[in-house]
């Protein structure tokens, strides 16, 4: 099926009133968590995943992408109007955001943000919809050997730039592969670390370690780090972008869509690297009557380039998840352990078994789009009257409806007992800087690349050299090498410079 068509099939099954429904739903929810700062798209994701037992995978789907998208955009309400972004994709959106707020422009800076967004958004799905279909003709061509060499990059990428270190990355990765192994072993039929507990012989719940890691960890380490004191509000103004904003801010947001979507494909791009470079590029490029705005007024270039960069690179990261099924991010894993629940396994094979899905997914993303754009702009006073939850309620609440999902997926104390041991580490884990995106992502990924390398070694008659002598898959490792060693290479040829 070719993009038109299937977009057209998309279009069609997307106007439903159920699935418009979950879209708004999913861009509501999406956005609020976006403004409320700490609490982002996995998190909430995370808690949503026991719908998973009770609605069906379309629907799931269009509300997490429209929770996805809409955190991409309600995270620049707080950056502009407190300088505390409510997502690490806005951090770069506060530099210049807040300034022009305490300069009488919030309003210029949340509009300029809010249609950047949808701009970049819209150019996103464009590429999501036209490159996924060219992508999944060279996965096709892929074997096991290609698939592991990839599995292994993904696990390289994602652990070595998350966190303060390597070493912590690659840590928290093992410990996701060792909960990957829990359960009985598929080829020999032996149990593999489950310590006598029979609940356990069916491993454990990805939806379960989702949510311990993401919403009971942060809750708690929260509450551990909580410091009562009021939150200054700053006036929004009139949300009108007038004709000079809308002429210096066109470029800017071309600029940033065309920067946002190819590190959000690539292996851990994320969003705040393309924020960065396109706040450099739009202050190398600003006209020296403006260029003097930048860190002093507040200049809206500076607004208008990172956010449409940080909603490109969230478009982004669903390539790779949709035609390879390989998570570049927190969130992406997350979304993958829900496909993963209703027995679909993302690939190559994804857009031709389950094409109806990923069509109607895929319009459901451009009509959030629009929906964002009418949620941003005239409710932002609902958005900032968010931000006065207090953060004790707030969090005993994701506590709440932490444990009530967990146990309705399986009504055992057993899942309980993990929940909030897993959720106590995960505590632990951010107070010293150990990311949890790679234990998400090793727990996922461990079992598909230990079957990918057993069929690679079974092809080759038990030959490790397959690894190396396939030229893709020894390409793939050369990157994975490369990632892994290359910045301690260049760190120790600058110090010997």
């Amino acid at each position: 099926m070719d993009s038109l068509s299937g977009l057209a099939l998309g279009f069609g099954n997307a106007f439903s009133l159920v699935n418009l429904g979950w879209a708004l739903l999913g861009c509501f929810l999406g956005t609020a968590v976006g403004v409320l700062p700490g609490i982002g798209p996995a998190l909430t994701i995370a808690l949503l995943l026991p719908i998973t037992f009770q609605v069906s995978a379309t629907g799931a789907f269009i509300l997490f992408c429209g929770v996805f998208y809409g955190a991409m955009y309600g995270g620049s309400t707080t950056s502009i109007l407190l300088n505390t972004p409510g997502e690490s994709g806005s951090i770069i959106t506060a530099l210049e955001g807040a300034k022009m707020a305490r300069n009488g422009r919030a309003g210029p800076a949340l509009a300029t943000s809010a249609v950047g967004s949808f701009v970049a958004g819209t150019v996103g799905t464009l590429g999501i919809a036209f490159l996924g279909p060219v992508i999944v003709e060279w996965a096709l061509v892929l074997g096991p050997a290609e698939y592991f060499s990839l599995m292994v990059l993904c696990f390289v990428t994602v652990s070595a730039v998350l966190g303060s270190s390597p070493i912590r990355g690659l840590t928290s990765l093992a410990f996701g592969l060792m909960l990957g192994l829990v359960g009985v072993d598929l080829q020999t039929g032996q149990p593999r670390l489950t310590f006598g507990v029979p609940e356990l012989l069916d491993g454990v719940n990805v939806v379960l370690v989702a949510v311990a890691l993401f919403a009971v960890g942060e809750a708690l380490f929260m509450a551990w780090n909580y410091h009562a004191g009021k939150t200054e509000v700053l006036e929004v103004g009139r949300l009108m972008l007038s004709k000079q904003d809308l002429k210096r801010s066109f470029w800017p947001w071309m600029r940033g869509a065309g920067l946002g979507f190819p590190f959000g494909v690539l292996p851990a791009g994320g969003t705040e690297m393309p924020t960065m470079l396109s706040y450099y590029a739009e202050r190398k490029l600003a006209k020296p009557e403006y260029a003097k705005e930048f860190g002093t007024t507040g200049a809206i270039e500076g607004v208008a380039g990172p956010e449409a960069a940080n909603n490109a690179a969230a478009a982004g990261i669903l390539v790779p998840m949709l035609t390879l099924g390989l998570p570049t991010s927190a969130t992406a894993a997350i979304m993958l352990s829900a496909f993963q629940s209703y027995g679909i396994n993302p690939g190559p094979l994804l857009f031709t078994q389950q094409a109806e899905l990923v069509w109607t997914l895929i319009a459901s993303l451009f009509i959030a789009n629009v929906m964002l754009v009418v949620l941003n702009l005239p409710l932002v006073g609902l958005w900032v009257r968010i931000l006065k939850i207090p953060v004790p309620q707030l969090y005993a609440g994701i506590l709440v409806f932490a444990t009530i999902g967990t146990y309705g997926i399986s009504n055992s104390v057993i899942d309980l007992v993990i929940l909030y041991t897993l959720g106590v580490m995960a505590m632990f884990m951010r107070r010293f800087d150990f990311p949890v995106a790679p234990v998400v992502i090793g727990m996922i990924l461990g079992p598909m690349a230990e079957q990918a390398l057993r069929q690679a070694l079974t092809i080759s008659q038990g030959d490790w050299s397959v690894l190396v002598t396939r030229p893709g898959s020894a390409i793939i490792l050369a990157f994975a090498a490369l990632a892994l060693l290359g910045p301690r290479l260049y760190g120790a040829f600058a110090r010997r410079v």
